[in-house]
C-alpha cells in the first residue's frame, strides 16, 4: 500500500516543475505584439489600460517588474514571467483535479493505495496535465504578460477546490473552503471575467453533495449558479458603483453637499448591512446566510483591487484610458460602454432599417461644483418587422454587411432569415471560431497564417504541398491522438462517474459553446480568438487523462498484475503530450524574439525630434507605449493613437505634456470636442466655397458653435463642412527658414495648401488632425505611421515625405506621389543607422504571421530607397542598401516576399548578378510550388495566387531586364500559372 496524499503532491509539484522549466525556456523576453506591450506598460508604473482593465494583474505584475532591479531591458521579461507561474500553476492543479475525479471514477476512497490503482492515477494526471501543457493555444498564453493565464490560473484553483471542499466531511472547516473560493473569485475580477463562467460547474458540485439529486434540482442548482453569475456581472461589478453613482449625483446636485458625499454614505451603509448581516446570522445561528454573506464579503474584499483604477486614474498618468477618475466614468469603464453591444437574444440583423433613436437615461460629467448633463444615451430603435430570434447576423460595420453576403451566399438587398441566421451559427460562430480552435490544440494546425485550418491526420502524407505551409513552423500534426485519447476518457468518465461527468461537461460547454453564443462573432476579427475558451480545452484534458484509465482497465484484460497494465497505459499515452511537444516547441518557443519592441523603437527613430505621430491600431502603438513608458526610449515624440483621437478624454491627454513632449497643437475647446459633439462631421459641398475654405476659419466657426455650418438633425443641429476642398495657408518664408524642404523642392513651396476630401464626412479624429495641422503652423514634425488604413491619411499623401518607415506631412505638393515622395538623404541614415534588427538573421528564432508583416514593410522602404538612389545616380549607395537590407532581413530569418520580388531588379541594376540570380531561382522554385498548390486545391484564394503570380512577374522583368539565361525558365513558369489560373477563372465567370 502507497500514501495517496505524499505520492499526488510530489507528482503533481514534479509536472508544476515540468511545464515552469518548458514555459521558462519558451518566454518571450520582451513585449509581444497585441496587448502584452498596453499591460507591461500600465504593469509597470501601475497604469490605466482598456476598459474593464484588470487592476490584481497590474499589481502583481508591478511586483515581478521589480525583479528587474533597475534594469528596463529586463522589465518585460519579469513581467511575463508572471504569466509563466501562473500557467505552471493552472498546470498543477490541474494534474490534482485529474487525480481527485480519477479516484471517483475508480471508486477509490481510502488514501491507501495499491501499487497498480496508484500509477493508473498518477498516469492520468500526468497526461492529461502535459497535454494541457503543450496545447497551443494554452502555451502562448502561457509566455507572454497577457490575463489570460492568470485566469486561466483561478480557474484551475476554484475548479480544484470545490472538489476539495466536496470530501470534507466536517461542515465549519467545508464552508472555510467555500470562503476561500469566494475570495479566489472576487481576485479573478480583478484579473478577467471568464473565472466567473466556472460558477455553474462549481455549483453542480455543492448540489451533488448536499441534496438527492433530481432532474428538477440539477435545474434548480444551475439556475440558482446562473443568478449567482449575473449577481456578480450586473449586481455587484457595475451595480455597485452604478448605485453609488446615483447617490453621488442625488447628495451633490439635490442636497448641495459636496463632491464625494454620495459614495461616503453609500460605503457606510453597505459596509453596515453586512455587519448586521454577519451579525444577525451568528446571534441567530443561520449558518447558510452567515457563509453566503461572508462569501459576498470576500468577494467584495477581492473586487476592492479596482479601486487601484480610480486612485491611479485621478493621478492622471500617461496611459489613462477612459479616464474613470470620478465614479460615474468609472462605471463606465467596467461596462466597456465605448465598445457598444450585440443583441443576444432577440433583436435586428444587419439588414434592419433603423427607424429612430430613444433618448434614454442622462449622461453626467463632473462640474464646478455639481454634476452636469451634458448628453442622454441614445437606443436605436429598428424595424420590429427584421426582428428574429437568437440574433447571429447583426454587425453593421462598413464592411460586415457585404462579409455576411459572402458567406451565406446572399444576393444584393436579399434579407437574411432564420435558416441564414442558424447557418452563420454553425458554420461560422461555432464551426470557424470554435471547434476549428478546439481541434488546433487536439488534432493539429495547417499553419500559423491567420484562419489556417485544421491539420487531419492524412494530411502529414500530403504531396505536392505549397512550399509556404510545408516550410511553415506552425504546422503541426497531432495524428488527432490527444483527440481520441480524450473520446475514449470522456465515454469512460460517462460511465464511471455520471455526476463527475457532468460536473466536466458542464465547464466544458460553459466554457466553450456557451461563450460562443455570448460573445456572438461578427464575420470577421482582428486576429484568432482560440485563447478565450482555453477553459473548455482544460475540461477536455481531464478527459484525456481519463483517457489513460481507459487504457489501463482494457489492459489489464491482457495483462493479468494490475501494476505492469497500469505502467504499460501511462507509458503509451505518454506519447500523446510528447507529440504534443515534439510538433509545437518550435512555433512556442519565443526565445530570443525582439522585433515587436525593435519595430517600435524603429517606428520613433524615423521621427525627427519633438516629432508627432500618429499611429493606428494596437500593434501600431502598444509597443512603442512600451518603449516610451517601461525603456524610455524617445519619449521626446508624442504618439497620438486614432483610434482614441475620437474621445474626448484622449484629447484632453493630448493637450498635456507628457515626458519630454510639449502638449499638442489643438485650439479646440472641450465643448467642442467632449463626447456627443462632432462626433461626425458630413461633407456638403453645394459650391459656396468653389475656392475651397480655409481650415483655420472652419476651425473657429466650429470652436464658436456658428449655425452658418449647422443643419438641423432630428432634435438637434448637425456641424458640417460646407465645403470638399480644403485650404491651409502657410508663410513661405518662415518654412523655407526652418529648412524642413529638401532643396529640390523649395522651389514647389505654395502659400497655401489645397486639396480634396476624397470621403463623404470627417470623423472626430479626422477634425482634431486638421485642427493640429493648422495650429502647428510646422513647428513640430508631424508624421503618420506607414501602417494606417488609407483613409486616415485625409488624401494628404501628395504632401508627404517618406523619412524611413513614416510619413511626414510638409507644405509641399509633388503630384501623382500617391505613395507619398522619398527624402533619400533622410530615409538613408534612418533605415541604414538608426534600426534595430536584433535576432532577424537568426534562422532559429520563430517569428509568426504578425511579426513577418513588419519586416516586410521594411523591405518595400528598403527597395523605394534603393531604387530612389539608382534613379538619382547613386549606385553605390543603392547597392549599399540593397545588401544592407538583405543582411539584416535575410531568407533565414524571415522568407523572402514581394517585396524581395523587386529589390531583384535593383540587384541587377547594381551589378550584384550573382546574388539576383541567386534570390530569382530561390523564389521562382517556392513560388512554383505555392501556385501548384493553391491554383489546385484552393483555387478560391485569390489573395495567396495573386500575390505569387506578382512575385514571379517581377522575378520574370528583373531577369528579362537583365538579359539571364534564367529568364526564359521564369516565363515559362508565369505562363503556365497564369493560364492555368485564367482558365479557372474564365470558368468561374461562365459558370463552368
Amino acid at each position: 500500500m502507497h500514501n495517496f496524499r505524499k505520492i499526488n503532491n510530489l507528482t503533481g509539484w514534479g509536472v508544476f516543475l515540468i511545464a515552469f522549466v518548458v514555459y521558462a525556456l519558451t518566454v518571450e523576453p520582451t513585449a509581444s505584439f497585441w496587448d502584452v506591450g498596453e499591460f507591461i506598460a500600465a504593469s509597470y508604473k501601475l497604469q490605466v489600460p482598456h476598459p474593464p482593465g484588470a487592476p490584481f494583474f497590474l499589481m502583481v505584475n508591478r511586483m515581478f517588474s521589480l525583479l528587474a532591479f533597475g534594469d528596463v531591458s529586463k522589465v518585460a521579461y519579469w513581467v511575463n514571467m508572471s504569466s509563466v507561474l501562473c500557467s505552471a500553476a493552472t498546470v498543477l492543479f490541474l494534474f490534482w483535479t485529474i487525480t481527485l475525479l480519477a479516484r471517483k471514477a475508480m471508486g477509490i476512497t481510502s488514501f491507501q493505495v495499491t501499487t497498480g490503482p496508484l500509477i493508473s492515477l498518477m498516469g492520468a494526471g500526468v497526461v492529461g496535465a502535459l497535454a494541457y501543457t503543450f496545447s497551443d493555444s494554452f502555451w502562448f498564453s502561457a509566455v507572454e504578460a497577457e490575463v489570460y493565464a492568470m485566469s486561466s490560473f483561478f480557474t484551475a484553483i476554484v475548479f480544484w477546490g470545490i472538489f476539495k471542499w466536496e470530501l470534507i466531511e466536517d461542515e465549519g472547516a467545508a464552508n472555510r473552503w467555500l470562503i476561500l473560493i469566494a475570495y479566489l473569485i472576487g481576485l479573478s475580477i480583478g484579473v478577467h471575467l471568464l473565472n466567473l463562467v466556472a460558477l455553474p460547474a462549481i455549483g453542480l458540485v455543492y448540489y451533488f453533495k448536499k441534496y438527492k439529486p433530481t432532474t428538477w434540482g440539477v435545474i434548480a442548482a444551475l439556475v440558482i449558479s446562473g443568478g449567482i453569475i449575473l449577481t456578480i456581472m450586473l449586481g455587484v461589478i457595475p451595480g455597485l458603483p452604478s448605485m453609488a453613482g446615483s447617490f453621488e449625483i442625488f447628495f451633490v446636485n439635490s442636497l448641495g453637499l459636496p463632491f464625494g458625499s454620495g459614495i461616503t454614505v453609500f460605503v457606510l451603509l453597505l459596509l453596515g448591512t453586512l455587519l448586521y448581516g454577519l451579525y444577525y446570522s451568528v446571534r441567530k445561528e443561520k449558518v447558510l446566510l452567515n457563509t453566503a454573506l461572508l462569501s459576498l464579503t470576500v468577494i467584495l474584499i477581492g473586487y476592492a483591487s479596482y479601486t487601484m483604477v480610480l486612485v491611479r486614474s485621478d493621478f492622471n498618468p500617461p496611459i489613462n484610458e477612459n479616464d474613470p477618475s470620478d465614479i460615474l466614468s468609472f462605471v463606465s469603464y467596467l461596462k466597456r460602454e465605448q465598445y457598444g453591444d450585440r443583441p443576444l437574444l432577440y433583436g435586428p440583423t444587419f439588414t434592419s432599417e433603423l427607424v429612430d433613436q430613444e433618448r434614454g437615461d442622462p449622461l453626467y460629467r463632473k462640474g464646478k461644483d455639481k454634476y452636469e448633463i451634458y448628453d442622454y444615451k441614445l437606443t436605436n430603435i429598428y424595424d420590429p418587422k427584421g426582428n428574429i430570434l437568437l440574433p447571429r447576423v447583426f454587425s453593421r460595420q462598413d464592411n460586415h454587411q457585404q462579409l455576411y453576403r459572402q458567406m451565406l451566399g446572399m444576393r444584393e438587398g436579399q434579407k437574411p432569415n432564420m435558416s441564414h441566421n442558424i447557418q452563420f451559427l454553425f458554420s461560422h460562430q461555432l464551426g470557424h471560431m470554435y471547434f476549428r480552435y478546439f481541434l488546433w490544440n487536439f488534432v493539429g494546425r495547417q499553419s500559423d497564417m491567420e484562419g489556417a485550418g485544421v491539420l487531419m491526420p492524412t494530411d502529414a502524407f500530403q504531396k505536392d504541398l505549397a512550399w509556404e505551409l510545408k516550410s511553415n513552423w506552425g504546422r503541426n500534426n497531432f495524428f488527432m491522438l490527444p483527440f481520441l485519447l480524450g473520446l475514449v476518457g470522456f465515454l469512460f468518465q460517462y460511465s464511471r462517474d455520471r455526476r463527475g461527468f457532468w460536473v466536466v461537461t458542464l465547464l466544458f460547454f460553459l466554457t466553450g459553446i456557451a461563450l460562443v453564443l455570448y460573445l456572438n462573432s461578427p464575420p470577421v476579427e482582428p486576429r484568432e480568438r482560440d485563447y478565450i475558451y482555453v477553459g473548455s480545452y482544460y475540461a477536455f484534458a481531464i478527459w484525456i487523462g481519463m483517457g489513460v484509465l481507459a487504457l489501463a482497465e482494457l489492459l489489464g484484460r491482457f495483462i493479468r498484475k494490475p501494476a505492469p497494465a497500469a505502467a504499460v497505459a501511462a507509458a503509451v499515452c505518454l506519447v500523446v503530450p510528447g507529440i504534443m511537444a515534439q510538433q509545437g516547441w518550435d512555433d512556442h518557443d519565443r526565445s530570443n524574439r525582439y522585433h515587436s519592441v525593435d519595430s517600435a523603437k524603429n517606428l520613433l527613430n524615423s521621427c525627427a525630434p519633438n516629432a508627432i505621430l500618429f499611429t493606428g491600431g494596437d500593434n501600431d502603438t502598444f509597443p512603442l507605449w512600451y518603449v516610451q513608458e517601461v525603456e524610455g526610449f524617445r519619449t521626446d515624440v508624442r504618439v497620438c493613437n486614432l483610434s482614441l483621437l475620437g474621445t474626448h478624454w484622449y484629447i484632453d491627454q493630448m493637450k498635456r505634456p507628457v515626458y519630454k513632449s510639449e502638449a499638442l497643437p489643438i485650439s479646440l475647446d472641450r465643448e467642442s470636442y467632449y463626447a456627443g459633439t462632432n462626433d461626425q462631421i458630413p461633407v456638403m459641398d453645394e459650391g459656396k466655397y468653389p475656392g475651397g475654405i480655409r481650415l483655420d476659419t472652419y476651425l473657429k466657426l466650429v470652436k464658436a458653435n456658428d449655425p452658418r455650418i449647422k443643419v438641423p438633425y432630428r432634435e438637434e443641429a448637425l456641424t458640417v463642412l460646407p465645403s470638399r476642398r480644403l485650404v491651409v495657408p502657410v508663410d513661405r518664408e518662415k518654412v523655407l527658414k526652418m529648412g524642413i524642404v529638401k532643396p529640390e523642392l523649395r522651389d514647389s513651396i505654395s502659400d497655401r495648401m489645397e486639396w480634396d476630401l476624397t470621403r463623404g464626412d470627417l470623423l472626430k479624429p479626422d477634425l482634431m488632425i486638421l485642427d493640429m495641422i493648422v495650429s502647428n503652423n510646422w513647428e513640430r514634425p508631424i508624421y503618420f505611421s506607414s501602417t494606417l488604413a488609407p483613409s486616415s491619411y485625409l488624401n494628404l499623401k501628395e504632401f508627404m515625405q517618406v523619412e524611413g518607415l513614416v510619413y511626414r506631412l510638409l507644405p509641399v505638393k509633388v503630384s501623382g506621389a500617391t505613395q507619398g515622395y522619398l527624402n533619400t538623404g533622410i530615409t538613408y541614415t534612418n533605415m541604414m543607422k538608426n534600426m534595430f534588427w536584433r535576432e532577424m538573421d537568426n534562422p532559429k528564432v520563430y517569428y509568426d504571421e504578425n511579426y513577418r508583416r513588419f519586416p516586410i514593410n521594411a523591405r518595400l522602404n528598403f527597395y523605394r530607397l534603393a531604387d530612389e538612389l539608382l534613379q538619382s545616380g547613386k549606385k553605390d549607395q543603392a547597392r549599399e542598401v540593397a545588401l544592407h537590407s538583405l543582411k539584416v532581413l535575410p531568407d533565414a530569418g524571415v522568407p523572402y516576399d514581394e517585396y524581395t520580388s523587386n529589390m531583384i531588379s535593383v540587384l541587377f541594376r547594381v551589378g550584384e548578378n550573382e546574388k539576383a540570380q541567386e534570390i530569382s531561382q530561390t523564389m521562382a522554385s517556392r513560388v512554383d510550388q505555392n501556385l501548384d498548390y493553391y491554383i489546385r486545391k484552393e483555387p478560391g484564394n485569390a489573395q495567396e495566387i495573386q500575390t505569387n503570380l506578382y512575385m514571379l512577374n517581377q522575378i520574370v522583368q528583373a531577369n528579362k531586364e537583365a538579359n539571364t539565361q534564367l529568364a526564359a525558365k521564369f516565363e515559362q513558369i508565369f505562363e503556365k500559372h497564369y493560364n492555368s489560373y485564367a482558365s479557372l477563372y474564365a470558368r468561374g465567370m461562365s459558370g463552368g
